[in-house]
């Protein structure tokens, strides 16, 4: 029987200590612990994938908490559903301590462990729903208030026209014509594109 660990943070800016600090508490080997620095909301994750293709029958795979095992509540219970009566593995859940498949083998509870994860897995895609929806809300009143979001546009100059005239003239080359307006190539052909047709002479 092999031990392993799973970590989980949601972006890059977040910390995974408090996740591995309880790994290294369990005396769990740095090679056998699997880290995601990625949303719950699937399990289309690299680290997660290598995991389940290492671990074997007998084998116990510890989580933090359950959240950190995803964010979607169907699938989490497939997932749990897979590790632990398809592939064997054996599960604990380090702060839940009636979520570890090792000690609840019996019927009741059997029972009981699963009324627990579907009870936190309901939490944890709810969590993850108010989340989403407090960022949109936020979004919402930060651009009701004049907050604009990505790359500020760029302005052209006042002579523009006159450039864009030249450039079509053949007196002028892109690379001058960028240079000049100090616009980026792609902003630059959009802005030339947006010019009226010159009069034909």
């Amino acid at each position: 029987m092999a031990t392993y660990g799973y970590v989980r943070i949601s972006s890059v800016d977040q910390n995974e200590d408090r996740q591995n600090i309880a790994m290294s508490d369990l005396k769990i080997p740095s090679v056998h612990i699997y880290t995601d620095k990625q949303s719950g909301k699937d399990f289309q994750r690299p680290a997660y994938q290598a995991l389940i293709k290492k671990l074997r029958p007998g084998d116990l795979l510890y989580i933090k908490s359950i959240d950190r095992l995803g964010r979607n509540y169907e699938a989490i219970q497939n997932q749990w559903r897979l590790l632990t009566k398809e592939r064997g593995v054996d599960i604990a859940v380090i702060d839940m301590p009636l979520l570890d498949t090792r000690i609840h083998k019996d019927l009741i509870g059997t029972f009981m462990s699963d009324i627990v994860l579907q009870i936190l897995s309901f939490v944890s895609q709810t969590e993850r729903d108010s989340i989403k929806q407090r960022q949109a809300e936020g979004i919402a009143a930060a651009k009701a208030r004049g907050v604009q979001f990505g790359r500020p546009s760029q302005k052209v100059p006042e002579n523009f026209g006159d450039l864009a005239k030249q450039w079509k003239r053949g007196k002028l080359t892109a690379k001058e014509l960028m240079e000049r307006t100090e616009l980026t190539k792609s902003t630059l052909y959009r802005r030339l594109r947006e010019q009226p047709p010159m009069a034909q002479k």
